[in-house]
């Protein structure tokens, strides 16, 4: 039977330490997103165990909790109910913890007023409760279990690793273009299905109508990321859009800055993240100092007007140049060095994420996006995913009588082809090491593969950020339409699979892999 979004929420709620312990909640297009408290407070192997969780990734204080595209909205909109309840329940007299919510608050009824399946028997109590482990007289699997706890300690000293303060800055400028990324995907599918449409000539009373639709999001994308970037930093969102607003409204063509007139939408996305950083920086001066009584009439128009006469006479001058030379840049890039370019950014893709630099693109590829309505980059990027598929498979071949890490793979394999691709990292080929390098391989392949078509002057790229392997075909357009563009994606893609087995099954010949418990045959 399929487990609800309910029962979801429910059962994870408890394991990530009860409500207490969770300072937010947020969602990205696969991940719930957990503020933690307190880390040891999180029982991360039994939220991996939970039904339809698909990986668990600790970064600092933020716990992953990987369920995939789709469920991921519906479960956080339970957990969010269920927090809700905890917070206007009434605290159990166990409770002493003043000003934070109680252990003892008790779950709501799941649909039809049954208990929920994720909390403890016949109570519904959001109580941490010991785990139990049952072995049955049976001796203890080393394969899978052994991977699962060696993953854990991989991504918690990567989560240490990357407790840095550039990491950290970089973390929060995604946390501004995340919110985004459903959008960007709805009206690129949008914009592809009309330019389909346009080309085929059908339809020609409804084209207009989709590319209204599929452009009006992308010419005001601007003051969304002013909004999200004063939300993420501290700062009143509206002013941050407000400011952003500026970035793209007509009248700037009327206004000189450096001896050249300016025109609407100048720096982009760039220009619009700069304005409401200023903008939350002259708000906070502004609460410091003004008198109270004052506070609501002056704070909004100093705010706005500082912010506002920078971004015209400094910012939009300045993100117009950056802008230009990233769109540049990137066909510089594929044009001259494309096998070269595809084979480095597919294989070191997987690392940049290892390492927490893998956000620094996002507002590099909204930017292209935004220019030339799509980006370059995150086809070359999704060929990671492809060498990851592959070693899985070369892995599952091998390891024939490790039935439960074979387990795992099959569990993980269709979210892995689909672009979510954790399941895979933390359970199987980075614990192992040597399958990580040769996913590594594959993806440089595939990417490589991309990339000689670029110079081929052929280009691939996606209309939206997010979606990766299999779901990034609806995505898809390029210099020369959309069907040569999923074509060449599609051969990179076998390309990664294929290069990813061959390296990860010759990897293996002739000696034991670690957490393999299968005896080896020598000749």
């Amino acid at each position: 039977m399929q487990r609800s979004s309910y029962d979801t929420a429910a059962a994870l709620l408890p394991l990530v330490g009860g409500p207490g312990n969770v300072t937010s909640v947020a969602h990205c297009m696969t991940r719930l997103r957990l503020g933690i408290a307190a880390r040891e407070r999180v029982d991360a192997e039994a939220v991996r165990a939970v039904p339809g969780v698909l990986g668990v990734v600790t970064d600092g204080d933020t716990l992953q909790v990987v369920i995939g595209p789709g469920a991921v909205v519906a479960v956080t909109a339970e957990f969010e109910k269920l927090l809700d309840a905890a917070a206007t329940a009434h605290r159990g007299p166990d409770d002493d913890r003043p000003g934070e919510f109680g252990s003892g608050a008790p779950l709501p009824a799941g649909p039809g007023g049954a208990s929920p399946r994720g909390a403890p028997k016949g109570r519904g109590e959001l109580r941490e409760q010991p785990r139990r482990t049952r072995t049955r007289g049976r001796r203890p699997h080393h394969g899978a279990a052994d991977l699962a706890a060696r993953g854990a300690e991989l991504k918690a000293a990567r989560a240490r690793r990357n407790a840095t303060p550039v990491k950290t800055a970089l973390r929060r400028i995604a946390d501004v273009f995340v919110p985004l990324i459903p959008a960007l995907i709805g009206c690129g599918v949008l914009a592809g299905l009309g330019g389909l449409l346009v080309n085929a000539g059908w339809l020609p009373w409804l084209t207009p109508a989709l590319a209204a639709v599929a452009s009006g999001f992308m010419a005001l994308i601007s003051v969304f990321v002013g909004y999200n970037t004063a939300k993420v930093f501290g700062g009143t969102p509206v002013l941050g859009g407000a400011v952003a607003a500026v970035v793209v409204y007509p009248g700037v063509a009327k206004v000189t800055a450096f001896g050249v007139a300016l025109a609407p939408g100048q720096g982009g996305v760039l220009g619009a993240l700069a304005a409401a950083l200023l903008a939350v920086g002259v708000e906070r001066w502004c609460r410091g100092r003004v008198p109270d009584a004052l506070d609501v009439l002056l704070t909004p128009t100093v705010t706005v007007l500082v912010a506002g006469l920078a971004t015209l006479y400094g910012l939009m001058y300045a993100a117009g140049l950056v802008s230009s030379a990233i769109g540049s840049a990137a066909n510089w890039l594929l044009a001259t060095t494309g096998p070269l370019a595809g084979l480095v950014l597919g294989g070191l893709f997987l690392p940049l994420v290892m390492l927490g630099l893998h956000q620094a693109l996002i507002p590099i590829h909204t930017t292209l996006i935004q220019q030339q309505g799509y980006t370059v980059l995150l086809p070359l990027l999704a060929m990671a995913g492809a060498g990851q598929v592959g070693a899985a498979l070369a892995v599952y071949a091998r390891l024939r009588h490790d039935t439960q890490l074979r387990t795992t793979i099959r569990s993980a394999l269709p979210a892995g082809l689909l672009g979510v691709g954790e399941p895979l990292i933390y359970g199987v080929s980075l614990p192992l090491g040597r399958p990580f390098l040769t996913a590594c391989a594959g993806g440089a392949a595939g990417g490589a593969f991309v990339g000689f078509f670029a110079v081929l002057g052929d280009r691939v790229g996606a209309t939206a950020i997010g979606p990766s392997g299999w779901a990034l075909f609806p995505l898809l357009t390029g210099n020369r339409g959309p069907a040569l563009a999923a074509a060449i994606y599609a051969g990179g893609l076998l390309t990664g699979y294929a290069v990813g087995f061959l390296a990860t099954y010759a990897g293996f010949s002739g000696a034991g892999v670690p957490g393999d418990p299968s005896p080896r045959r020598s000749g």
